[in-house]
């Protein structure tokens, strides 16, 4: 049983993610997926480069991720260039990681999991969710990015009511630390319960 984790910028989901593999949940994450594909000298860095331009890399030859970002959050037409290149990369390594796990259910956690069609084969969609302004003020402090950087990001992702409406799931992340772990701990028994259902 595959459950597929998102939010919007901010939600909290590293958080969350955290929260779910010290039950011992497998967590498979397409963030880190994706930093892995574009280590420097990779095969997808140097295709990412020979179209968005050299300025991307670092003088030691690693990408200048923060610049990419910017690059992708506010041209749409580069944002679909890198999304060609990667999406099938981050697809094939999260299939790969699905086929070789043992367990009976896990997480794969991904930013973009409902506004890509790279990931329709979850079971069930657990989004975490935060009020707009909550993930505006947590992505300032933790990226020291600018306030318009994060609204064309959230303006990427899909809106939050329709995220909601997709969601099986749902863990509302307006509170503290120890009403997310209550949600988490609530959840992980469920899925628990789900898992040796199907089983």
């Amino acid at each position: 049983m595959i459950i597929g984790l998102t939010g919007g910028i901010g939600s909290g989901k590293t958080t969350v993610c955290t929260m779910f593999a010290a039950h011992g949940v497998e967590i498979i994450d397409a963030d880190q997926i994706a930093r892995v594909l574009v280590a420097p000298g990779s095969i997808a860095l140097q295709q990412l480069i020979a179209l968005l331009g050299p300025e991307l890399l670092t003088p030691d030859g690693a990408l200048q991720r923060q610049r990419l970002r910017q690059l992708i959050f506010s041209d749409a037409h580069a944002r679909h260039q890198a999304e060609a290149i990667l999406h099938p990369l981050i697809r094939a390594s999260i299939t790969k990681q699905i086929k070789d796990s043992t367990r009976a259910w896990l997480i794969l956690s991904a930013p973009l999991l409902l506004e890509s069609k790279t990931y329709d084969f979850v079971d069930r969609v657990l989004v975490v969710d935060t009020d707009e302004q909550l993930q505006i003020q947590r992505t300032l402090k933790r990226d020291q990015g600018s306030e318009d950087e994060v609204h064309r990001i959230m303006q990427i992702q899909l809106p939050r009511n329709e995220r909601l409406a997709q969601a099986t799931d749902v863990i509302h992340n307006n509170g503290d630390l120890a009403n997310l772990q209550q949600q988490v701990d609530e959840h992980f028994r469920r899925y628990e319960e789900l898992a040796r259902a199907r089983q």
